[in-house]
């Protein structure tokens, strides 16, 4: 059986090398592969000893590392605030953690978990797909791995709300964006004289005046195949103000249908803006064909392109790489979505990236606890480009008070709801987008836009 043996030896030294030039095994996994190989239990306890894994040490011997893997979408600076935040968790834990990037997440988790080889941990970017494998069973409860009273007392209800899945909590909400953020140029507004508006009418009538003779807004919804989705965006804003949070909730659920008259509101509303006389330079075609991120930069030049830009507040980053030497507060900042509705005012939409636990481990349970404090969380905080969850993170570990005050807007809002969106089947989420490209292109199709999504919401809502 020479092959056999040839296939043995090369598994075996493949494992030598993995415990102790890489430390990328315990005791434990060792054994394990040694025997999946054909060693028997005294052979491979045997080679253990032989490789310095035996019950005894010294301080000549490698210390083996446990190792947690997470799959998430994370590159480049992302990446790199993350490493910096499980570095001290790894010293202090004697735990390697093992990042695993992907820009098809989906696609991913998926293969793996039907390999039966699932990544440790996953961080999601919705609760959709949670929900999903929640369903499926192939998650794992954070109950029993997270002080419950600590998490109701540090996380918003709204947070534990949408992780929980019959009673059971199964998701971390973790790096938070507030989409409830209107951005724009305070030296020009304070040089021109604009006042920031508080209600829906307010922004119009700004709006009005600042078209009779510039373009008060830009707005950009090309993404490639997601195109769409920054006006579907608005379009989540706007429902939550007009409608409050329980209509809201019977709309991502298709318990209204989208032909409702609350539903078309909302994309008039949105219109105002989209197709307002003289408010965005080029539109509808410039609208369509302008990528969100280019179409942020234009209330900061000079002169002004427009006036104001509505998106997440993930916005800053966009501003301050194209214009390095911006300071926030003064040459950039943003005001909160207007009020459309008293009674929902206060009301924000966001998002958030989403931890879950595929595998049941001690250091996957020391890594998720670790995650959920406020100290692991103001690391990336301070690095700028996060919004921290937990609400015990010092508003003032924040890199400036443009990015404090929309964690303070997110974190005390009154009324919070994940983009709506991002919550229905993915099939309705691409009609939606789709449909908001129409709408743009010809205001006069919202009918036909509005009955088409429902024909496919119809459908996806039947079978998911």
């Amino acid at each position: 059986m020479p092959i056999y043996d040839r296939h043995q030896r090369n598994s075996l030294d493949q494992l030598v090398e993995d415990f102790t030039q890489h430390h990328t095994l315990n005791r434990r996994e060792f054994l394990q592969r040694a025997m999946a190989v054909g060693l028997s239990a005294s052979a491979a306890a045997s080679l253990l000893a032989a490789c310095g894994g035996g019950s005894s040490s010294s301080s000549s011997t490698p210390t083996v590392t446990s190792t947690v893997d997470v799959l998430n979408v994370w590159t480049g600076e992302e990446q790199a605030s993350f490493q910096a935040v499980v570095a001290p968790f790894e010293s202090q834990n004697n735990i390697t953690v093992k990042i695993e990037a992907t820009r098809d997440l989906d696609a991913a988790l998926t293969s793996r978990i039907q390999g039966n080889n699932p990544p440790d941990i996953a961080i999601l970017p919705n609760p959709a797909k949670m929900q999903q494998l929640a369903t499926q069973n192939k998650l794992i409860p954070l109950n029993g791995m997270l002080n419950m009273s600590t998490i109701q007392s540090q996380y918003s209800s709204a947070w534990t709300n949408l992780g929980t899945y019959n009673g059971k909590l199964y998701a971390l909400f973790y790096k938070a964006a507030n989409k409830g953020t209107v951005w724009y140029n305070p030296k020009q507004f304070q040089s021109l004289g604009y006042q920031i508006p508080a209600t829906w009418q307010d922004l119009i009538t700004l709006s009005n005046t600042i078209a009779s003779s510039k373009f008060p807004w830009s707005m950009g919804v090309s993404s490639g195949s997601a195109s769409g989705w920054p006006a579907g965006d608005w379009i989540d804003e706007i429902y939550l103000l007009q409608n409050g949070p329980d209509m809201y909730d019977k709309w991502v659920k298709h318990q209204i249908p989208w032909t409702d008259p609350t539903v078309k509101s909302a994309f008039q509303f949105f219109g105002q803006i989209s197709s307002g006389k003289h408010y965005i330079n080029g539109a509808p075609q410039s609208i369509l064909s302008t990528g969100f991120q280019e179409a942020a930069y234009l209330p900061f030049t000079n002169p002004p392109g427009a006036y104001m830009y509505y998106l997440g507040d993930f916005t800053a980053g966009f501003i301050t790489t194209q214009f390095p030497s911006a300071k926030a507060g003064t040459d950039f900042n943003f005001f909160p979505f207007p009020t459309i509705n008293s009674q929902y005012q206060g009301a924000v939409t966001g998002a958030a990236d989403v931890v879950v636990a595929l595998i049941n481990t001690t250091e996957v349970q020391k890594l998720v606890q670790y995650l959920a404090t406020p100290d692991a969380q103001t690391i990336w905080v301070k690095r700028g480009g996060f919004t921290a969850t937990n609400n015990a993170v010092d508003l003032s570990s924040y890199p400036n008070a443009v990015a404090s005050a929309s964690a303070k807007m997110l974190t005390s809002a009154t009324i919070f709801r994940f983009g709506a969106d991002d919550l229905m089947p993915p099939a309705v989420e691409d009609a939606f987008w789709k449909g908001t490209l129409t709408y743009i292109g010809d205001p006069s199709q919202l009918n036909s836009v509005l009955s088409t999504i429902e024909g496919v919401a119809v459908q996806a809502y039947a079978t998911s």
